[in-house]
Protein backbone atom coordinates (compact mmCIF):
# COMPACT_ATOMS: atom_id res chain seq x y z
CA UNK A 1 0.00 0.00 0.00
CA UNK A 2 1.15 3.21 -0.50
CA UNK A 3 1.05 5.92 1.69
CA UNK A 4 0.38 9.83 0.93
CA UNK A 5 1.83 12.42 2.65
CA UNK A 6 0.24 15.83 3.47
CA UNK A 7 2.79 18.12 1.76
CA UNK A 8 2.26 15.38 -1.29
CA UNK A 9 -1.37 15.80 -1.02
CA UNK A 10 -1.42 19.59 -0.83
CA UNK A 11 0.55 19.65 -3.95
CA UNK A 12 -2.15 18.02 -5.81
CA UNK A 13 -2.75 15.13 -4.44
CA UNK A 14 -1.28 13.12 -7.30
CA UNK A 15 2.51 12.80 -5.56
CA UNK A 16 3.36 10.19 -3.30
CA UNK A 17 6.20 9.13 -0.96
CA UNK A 18 8.52 7.61 -2.25
CA UNK A 19 8.09 3.32 -1.88
CA UNK A 20 10.40 0.46 -2.21
CA UNK A 21 10.47 -0.24 -5.67
CA UNK A 22 9.42 -3.61 -5.56
CA UNK A 23 5.74 -2.20 -4.41
CA UNK A 24 6.01 -0.05 -7.32
CA UNK A 25 6.80 -2.70 -9.45
CA UNK A 26 3.78 -4.86 -8.08
CA UNK A 27 1.69 -1.69 -8.56
CA UNK A 28 2.73 -1.10 -12.06
CA UNK A 29 2.03 -5.16 -12.83
CA UNK A 30 -1.49 -5.03 -11.53
CA UNK A 31 -2.62 -1.95 -13.32
CA UNK A 32 -5.43 0.18 -12.31
CA UNK A 33 -8.82 0.81 -11.98
CA UNK A 34 -9.51 3.98 -13.76
CA UNK A 35 -12.54 6.31 -13.26
CA UNK A 36 -13.53 8.85 -15.67
CA UNK A 37 -14.42 12.37 -14.67
CA UNK A 38 -15.99 14.91 -16.76
CA UNK A 39 -15.27 18.76 -15.29
CA UNK A 40 -14.89 21.87 -16.26
CA UNK A 41 -11.72 22.78 -16.63
CA UNK A 42 -11.66 25.55 -18.88
CA UNK A 43 -14.52 28.12 -19.02
CA UNK A 44 -17.27 30.13 -16.70
CA UNK A 45 -17.32 27.20 -14.03
CA UNK A 46 -13.68 26.69 -14.01
CA UNK A 47 -12.47 27.33 -10.51
CA UNK A 48 -15.96 25.10 -9.42
CA UNK A 49 -14.12 22.23 -11.64
CA UNK A 50 -10.95 22.63 -9.20
CA UNK A 51 -12.89 22.14 -6.39
CA UNK A 52 -14.60 19.07 -7.96
CA UNK A 53 -11.39 17.88 -8.87
CA UNK A 54 -10.09 18.03 -5.42
CA UNK A 55 -12.87 16.26 -3.68
CA UNK A 56 -12.49 13.03 -6.00
CA UNK A 57 -8.65 13.33 -5.77
CA UNK A 58 -8.82 13.24 -1.78
CA UNK A 59 -11.39 10.34 -2.06
CA UNK A 60 -9.17 8.73 -4.56
CA UNK A 61 -6.10 9.13 -1.84
CA UNK A 62 -7.82 7.44 1.00
CA UNK A 63 -9.31 4.43 -0.88
CA UNK A 64 -5.69 3.93 -2.34
CA UNK A 65 -4.11 4.23 1.58
CA UNK A 66 -7.21 1.85 2.57
CA UNK A 67 -5.62 -0.99 -0.09
CA UNK A 68 -7.31 0.48 -3.73
CA UNK A 69 -10.11 -1.54 -5.37
CA UNK A 70 -9.71 -5.26 -5.86
CA UNK A 71 -6.13 -4.69 -4.93
CA UNK A 72 -5.12 -2.27 -7.17
CA UNK A 73 -4.97 2.20 -7.56
CA UNK A 74 -7.70 3.76 -8.32
CA UNK A 75 -6.99 6.49 -10.54
CA UNK A 76 -9.23 9.17 -11.91
CA UNK A 77 -9.16 10.48 -16.03
CA UNK A 78 -10.29 14.29 -16.33
CA UNK A 79 -11.46 15.31 -19.42
CA UNK A 80 -12.36 19.16 -19.76
CA UNK A 81 -16.53 20.32 -20.60
CA UNK A 82 -15.30 23.82 -21.26
CA UNK A 83 -18.25 24.71 -19.21
CA UNK A 84 -20.57 24.12 -22.18
CA UNK A 85 -23.15 21.38 -23.22
CA UNK A 86 -21.31 20.60 -26.11
CA UNK A 87 -18.05 20.02 -24.54
CA UNK A 88 -19.51 17.89 -21.67
CA UNK A 89 -20.48 15.25 -24.50
CA UNK A 90 -17.21 15.50 -26.15
CA UNK A 91 -15.59 15.15 -22.71
CA UNK A 92 -17.71 12.29 -22.18
CA UNK A 93 -17.59 10.44 -25.25
CA UNK A 94 -13.40 10.74 -25.35
CA UNK A 95 -13.70 8.65 -21.63
CA UNK A 96 -15.99 6.39 -22.87
CA UNK A 97 -14.12 5.83 -25.98
CA UNK A 98 -11.61 4.16 -23.49
CA UNK A 99 -12.35 0.21 -22.82
CA UNK A 100 -10.17 0.33 -19.11
CA UNK A 101 -12.65 3.06 -17.96
CA UNK A 102 -15.09 1.65 -15.37
CA UNK A 103 -16.90 4.14 -14.19
CA UNK A 104 -17.54 7.58 -14.95
CA UNK A 105 -18.42 10.83 -13.14
CA UNK A 106 -20.77 13.35 -15.12
CA UNK A 107 -21.69 17.02 -14.08
CA UNK A 108 -22.73 18.62 -11.40
CA UNK A 109 -24.99 20.65 -14.10
CA UNK A 110 -28.50 19.19 -15.19
CA UNK A 111 -28.31 20.76 -18.48
CA UNK A 112 -24.87 18.88 -19.09
CA UNK A 113 -26.17 15.33 -17.90
CA UNK A 114 -29.54 15.42 -20.13
CA UNK A 115 -26.89 16.29 -23.06
CA UNK A 116 -24.92 13.26 -22.33
CA UNK A 117 -27.43 11.28 -21.16
CA UNK A 118 -27.65 9.04 -24.77
CA UNK A 119 -23.80 8.27 -24.68
CA UNK A 120 -24.13 7.37 -21.05
CA UNK A 121 -26.78 5.09 -21.72
CA UNK A 122 -24.89 3.83 -24.81
CA UNK A 123 -21.71 3.16 -22.57
CA UNK A 124 -23.42 0.89 -20.26
CA UNK A 125 -21.07 1.78 -17.28
CA UNK A 126 -21.90 3.20 -13.88
CA UNK A 127 -22.42 7.17 -14.01
CA UNK A 128 -22.34 9.05 -10.84
CA UNK A 129 -23.66 12.28 -11.35
CA UNK A 130 -24.29 15.45 -9.14
CA UNK A 131 -27.77 17.24 -11.09
CA UNK A 132 -30.60 17.68 -9.12
CA UNK A 133 -33.60 18.08 -11.66
CA UNK A 134 -35.49 15.02 -10.45
CA UNK A 135 -36.10 14.02 -14.37
CA UNK A 136 -32.84 13.00 -14.69
CA UNK A 137 -33.04 9.99 -12.61
CA UNK A 138 -36.26 8.93 -14.19
CA UNK A 139 -35.41 8.41 -17.98
CA UNK A 140 -35.12 4.77 -18.16
CA UNK A 141 -31.21 4.47 -17.72
CA UNK A 142 -30.22 2.06 -15.52
CA UNK A 143 -26.67 4.03 -14.92
CA UNK A 144 -27.44 6.94 -13.59
CA UNK A 145 -26.71 7.34 -9.55
CA UNK A 146 -27.17 10.66 -8.45
CA UNK A 147 -24.76 12.20 -5.74
CA UNK A 148 -26.72 14.91 -4.36
CA UNK A 149 -30.92 15.33 -3.37
CA UNK A 150 -32.63 15.99 -6.33
CA UNK A 151 -34.81 19.02 -6.49
CA UNK A 152 -38.00 17.12 -5.54
CA UNK A 153 -36.95 17.53 -2.21
CA UNK A 154 -35.09 20.77 -2.33
CA UNK A 155 -38.56 22.37 -3.53
CA UNK A 156 -40.23 21.30 -0.22
CA UNK A 157 -37.40 22.63 1.58
CA UNK A 158 -37.27 25.91 0.73
CA UNK A 159 -40.89 26.14 0.53
CA UNK A 160 -41.32 24.96 3.96
CA UNK A 161 -38.23 26.96 5.61
CA UNK A 162 -39.49 30.12 4.39
CA UNK A 163 -42.74 29.85 5.07
CA UNK A 164 -43.18 28.07 8.58
CA UNK A 165 -39.62 28.91 9.82
CA UNK A 166 -39.90 32.67 8.49
CA UNK A 167 -43.31 33.30 7.97
CA UNK A 168 -43.51 34.67 4.86
CA UNK A 169 -46.07 33.52 2.40
CA UNK A 170 -45.90 35.18 -0.86
CA UNK A 171 -42.64 34.08 -2.94
CA UNK A 172 -41.00 35.57 -6.31
CA UNK A 173 -39.15 32.56 -7.57
CA UNK A 174 -36.19 33.34 -9.96
CA UNK A 175 -34.37 30.60 -12.04
CA UNK A 176 -32.68 29.87 -14.92
CA UNK A 177 -34.37 28.76 -17.53
CA UNK A 178 -32.49 25.23 -18.04
CA UNK A 179 -33.18 22.03 -17.34
CA UNK A 180 -32.45 22.38 -13.45
CA UNK A 181 -33.48 25.84 -12.88
CA UNK A 182 -37.11 25.06 -14.51
CA UNK A 183 -37.21 21.89 -12.62
CA UNK A 184 -36.41 23.41 -9.01
CA UNK A 185 -38.54 26.40 -9.69
CA UNK A 186 -41.49 24.02 -10.37
CA UNK A 187 -40.83 21.81 -7.02
CA UNK A 188 -41.01 24.89 -5.26
CA UNK A 189 -44.18 26.27 -6.64
CA UNK A 190 -46.11 22.76 -6.25
CA UNK A 191 -44.97 23.18 -2.35
CA UNK A 192 -46.21 26.68 -2.04
CA UNK A 193 -49.75 25.40 -1.10
CA UNK A 194 -49.46 22.89 0.84
CA UNK A 195 -47.53 25.31 3.45
CA UNK A 196 -50.24 28.04 3.15
CA UNK A 197 -47.88 30.51 0.74
CA UNK A 198 -48.69 32.05 -2.83
CA UNK A 199 -46.77 32.59 -6.02
CA UNK A 200 -46.62 36.07 -6.93
CA UNK A 201 -43.85 35.95 -9.61
CA UNK A 202 -42.08 33.10 -11.82
CA UNK A 203 -39.32 34.70 -13.40
CA UNK A 204 -37.04 33.23 -15.47
CA UNK A 205 -33.71 34.01 -16.96
CA UNK A 206 -30.65 32.98 -19.50
CA UNK A 207 -28.11 31.53 -18.06
CA UNK A 208 -24.97 33.38 -18.01
CA UNK A 209 -26.81 37.02 -18.24
CA UNK A 210 -24.48 39.83 -17.63
CA UNK A 211 -27.33 42.33 -16.14
CA UNK A 212 -30.46 40.73 -14.10
CA UNK A 213 -31.94 44.49 -13.65
CA UNK A 214 -34.90 43.85 -15.41
CA UNK A 215 -35.30 40.79 -13.13
CA UNK A 216 -34.57 42.55 -10.18
CA UNK A 217 -37.29 44.85 -11.13
CA UNK A 218 -39.92 42.47 -11.37
CA UNK A 219 -39.23 40.96 -7.99
CA UNK A 220 -39.27 44.36 -6.62
CA UNK A 221 -42.45 45.22 -8.48
CA UNK A 222 -44.55 41.73 -7.08
CA UNK A 223 -45.15 42.59 -4.12
CA UNK A 224 -43.64 39.31 -2.89
CA UNK A 225 -42.30 39.11 1.11
CA UNK A 226 -39.88 35.96 0.14
CA UNK A 227 -37.06 35.51 -2.42
CA UNK A 228 -36.80 31.47 -3.81
CA UNK A 229 -34.07 30.84 -6.92
CA UNK A 230 -32.61 28.58 -8.66
CA UNK A 231 -29.08 29.73 -9.94
CA UNK A 232 -27.38 27.49 -11.97
CA UNK A 233 -23.88 29.17 -12.19
CA UNK A 234 -22.55 31.01 -9.72
CA UNK A 235 -21.22 33.80 -11.45
CA UNK A 236 -24.95 34.81 -12.65
CA UNK A 237 -26.08 34.37 -9.45
CA UNK A 238 -23.02 37.24 -8.01
CA UNK A 239 -24.24 39.71 -10.29
CA UNK A 240 -28.00 39.32 -9.43
CA UNK A 241 -27.52 39.44 -5.42
CA UNK A 242 -25.46 42.97 -6.14
CA UNK A 243 -28.14 44.26 -8.32
CA UNK A 244 -30.31 42.39 -6.06
CA UNK A 245 -29.00 44.87 -3.07
CA UNK A 246 -28.46 48.08 -5.39
CA UNK A 247 -31.87 48.17 -6.52
CA UNK A 248 -32.76 48.30 -3.04
CA UNK A 249 -34.34 44.63 -2.35
CA UNK A 250 -33.90 43.30 1.01
CA UNK A 251 -36.89 40.73 1.11
CA UNK A 252 -35.63 37.43 3.03
CA UNK A 253 -33.93 35.14 0.09
CA UNK A 254 -33.94 31.25 0.63
CA UNK A 255 -31.65 29.55 -2.46
CA UNK A 256 -30.72 26.27 -4.05
CA UNK A 257 -27.44 25.10 -2.93
CA UNK A 258 -25.65 27.56 -5.33
CA UNK A 259 -26.40 30.16 -3.22
CA UNK A 260 -23.46 28.75 -0.46
CA UNK A 261 -21.05 27.90 -2.66
CA UNK A 262 -17.53 29.19 -2.72
CA UNK A 263 -17.71 30.65 -6.09
CA UNK A 264 -20.60 32.56 -5.33
CA UNK A 265 -19.48 33.80 -1.55
CA UNK A 266 -16.36 35.22 -3.44
CA UNK A 267 -18.15 37.13 -6.25
CA UNK A 268 -21.23 37.91 -4.63
CA UNK A 269 -19.47 39.25 -0.82
CA UNK A 270 -21.69 41.12 1.48
CA UNK A 271 -24.86 41.02 -1.00
CA UNK A 272 -25.36 37.52 0.11
CA UNK A 273 -25.16 38.23 4.22
CA UNK A 274 -28.22 37.63 5.84
CA UNK A 275 -29.52 34.88 3.00
CA UNK A 276 -30.91 31.08 3.76
CA UNK A 277 -29.82 28.21 1.47
CA UNK A 278 -30.73 24.39 1.54
CA UNK A 279 -27.35 23.29 1.63
CA UNK A 280 -26.82 19.11 0.03
CA UNK A 281 -23.29 19.73 2.11
CA UNK A 282 -23.01 21.35 5.25
CA UNK A 283 -19.52 20.95 7.25
CA UNK A 284 -21.58 20.75 11.04
CA UNK A 285 -23.69 18.62 9.86
CA UNK A 286 -21.83 15.42 10.81
CA UNK A 287 -19.28 13.45 11.53
CA UNK A 288 -18.87 12.18 8.13
CA UNK A 289 -19.10 15.42 6.88
CA UNK A 290 -16.80 17.44 9.71
CA UNK A 291 -14.07 14.53 8.85
CA UNK A 292 -14.54 15.67 4.71
CA UNK A 293 -14.00 19.30 5.77
CA UNK A 294 -10.88 18.64 7.68
CA UNK A 295 -9.62 16.49 4.93
CA UNK A 296 -10.30 19.14 2.03
CA UNK A 297 -9.44 22.54 4.16
CA UNK A 298 -5.57 20.52 4.53
CA UNK A 299 -5.53 20.64 0.52
CA UNK A 300 -6.76 23.69 -0.34
CA UNK A 301 -6.72 25.81 2.98
CA UNK A 302 -10.43 26.93 2.64
CA UNK A 303 -13.91 24.95 3.47
CA UNK A 304 -15.22 23.31 0.95
CA UNK A 305 -18.78 23.02 -0.72
CA UNK A 306 -21.09 20.50 -2.63
CA UNK A 307 -19.09 21.15 -5.94
CA UNK A 308 -16.26 19.16 -4.02
CA UNK A 309 -18.38 16.70 -1.22
CA UNK A 310 -20.56 15.32 -4.36
CA UNK A 311 -17.68 14.09 -6.32
CA UNK A 312 -15.93 13.05 -3.01
CA UNK A 313 -18.33 10.64 -2.07
CA UNK A 314 -19.18 8.88 -5.60
CA UNK A 315 -15.31 8.13 -5.75
CA UNK A 316 -15.92 6.55 -2.09
CA UNK A 317 -19.24 4.83 -3.11
CA UNK A 318 -18.27 3.49 -6.53
CA UNK A 319 -14.69 1.75 -4.91
CA UNK A 320 -16.87 0.60 -2.14
CA UNK A 321 -19.56 -0.84 -4.65
CA UNK A 322 -16.73 -2.34 -6.64
CA UNK A 323 -15.26 -4.25 -3.60
CA UNK A 324 -18.23 -5.51 -2.56
CA UNK A 325 -19.05 -7.18 -6.26
CA UNK A 326 -15.96 -8.31 -6.04
CA UNK A 327 -15.57 -7.52 -9.76
CA UNK A 328 -15.99 -4.22 -11.80
CA UNK A 329 -18.42 -6.11 -14.44
CA UNK A 330 -21.16 -3.27 -14.99
CA UNK A 331 -23.92 -5.35 -14.11
CA UNK A 332 -22.69 -6.65 -11.02
CA UNK A 333 -21.37 -2.96 -9.36
CA UNK A 334 -24.60 -1.46 -10.62
CA UNK A 335 -26.55 -4.01 -8.07
CA UNK A 336 -24.08 -3.42 -5.64
CA UNK A 337 -24.23 0.31 -5.51
CA UNK A 338 -28.44 -0.02 -5.71
CA UNK A 339 -28.13 -2.44 -2.32
CA UNK A 340 -25.91 0.17 -0.43
CA UNK A 341 -27.90 1.41 2.87
CA UNK A 342 -26.53 3.67 5.68
CA UNK A 343 -23.42 5.00 4.19
CA UNK A 344 -22.37 7.94 5.86
CA UNK A 345 -20.88 10.23 3.28
CA UNK A 346 -20.11 13.99 3.07
CA UNK A 347 -23.17 15.01 2.23
CA UNK A 348 -25.81 12.66 4.16
CA UNK A 349 -26.75 8.78 4.55
CA UNK A 350 -26.75 7.15 1.48
CA UNK A 351 -29.42 4.81 0.66
CA UNK A 352 -30.20 4.15 -2.57
CA UNK A 353 -34.05 4.04 -4.12
CA UNK A 354 -34.81 2.36 -7.67
CA UNK A 355 -34.12 4.92 -9.21
CA UNK A 356 -30.70 5.67 -8.21
CA UNK A 357 -31.25 8.34 -6.17
CA UNK A 358 -28.41 7.96 -3.16
CA UNK A 359 -29.92 10.81 -1.00
CA UNK A 360 -33.47 12.10 0.37
CA UNK A 361 -33.14 15.92 2.04
CA UNK A 362 -31.18 18.81 2.32
CA UNK A 363 -29.56 20.76 5.14
CA UNK A 364 -30.35 24.57 5.84
CA UNK A 365 -27.77 27.21 6.30
CA UNK A 366 -27.51 30.82 6.59
CA UNK A 367 -25.29 32.81 5.63
CA UNK A 368 -23.87 34.92 8.99
CA UNK A 369 -21.47 37.75 7.70
CA UNK A 370 -20.35 35.85 5.30
CA UNK A 371 -19.73 32.59 7.22
CA UNK A 372 -22.15 29.38 6.36
CA UNK A 373 -23.92 28.38 9.55
CA UNK A 374 -25.89 24.85 9.85
CA UNK A 375 -29.22 25.51 10.88
CA UNK A 376 -30.81 22.50 10.65
CA UNK A 377 -31.44 18.74 8.71
CA UNK A 378 -34.46 17.63 6.60
CA UNK A 379 -34.94 14.45 4.83
CA UNK A 380 -37.79 12.11 3.78
CA UNK A 381 -38.76 9.04 3.88
CA UNK A 382 -37.65 7.41 0.65
CA UNK A 383 -39.07 4.59 -1.20
CA UNK A 384 -36.30 2.19 -2.11
CA UNK A 385 -36.26 -0.77 -4.48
Amino acid sequence: MLVITRRGIAAGLAATVAAPAIIRSAWAQAGTIKIGMVVPVTGAAAESGSFAQTGARIAVEQVNKAGGVLGKQLELVFEDDQTTNPGAVLAFSKLASQPDIVAFLGSIRSTQNHAMAPDMLKAGKPVGFGGTDPNLTKLGNPWLFRFRPNDSYSGKVIAQYGAKELGKKKWAIVHSTDAFGTAGAKALAEALPENGATLALDQGYANQSQDFTPVVLAVRQSGADVLGTYFTFETDLGIFARQLRQLGVTIPWVGSPSIVNISALKLAGPALHGTYGVADYAEDSSEASKSFGKAYRDVRKVAPDNQSSWTYDAVIVFALAMNKAGTTEPNKVRDAILAIRGHKGAEGEYNFDKNGDGLHGYNIVKNDKGEIKFDKRIDFTPQLG
